[in-house]
């Protein structure tokens, strides 16, 4: 299958607030939620990369620092 180069995603994140990107417009997996961006594979991630700076899961940073973030 291949994916045209103008094809728009979504950023979404999970539980453990480990963050990625998803076809815009398909079903997202069980345990995922949309975060409100969508648009170019590249604008996705760059996004991410600006927002996920911790990228321990939460449940780590919890035990690391003893307290939800």
């Amino acid at each position: 299958m291949t994916i045209p180069e103008d094809a728009r995603y979504q950023v979404v994140v999970n539980d453990e607030e480990q963050y990625s990107i998803w076809p815009d417009g398909r079903e997202l997996p069980l345990g995922w939620r949309g975060v409100g961006k969508v648009g170019s594979k590249q604008e996705c991630l760059d996004h991410i990369e600006t927002v996920w700076t911790d990228m321990r899961p939460l449940s780590l940073r919890i035990a690391m620092d003893g307290k939800k973030s």
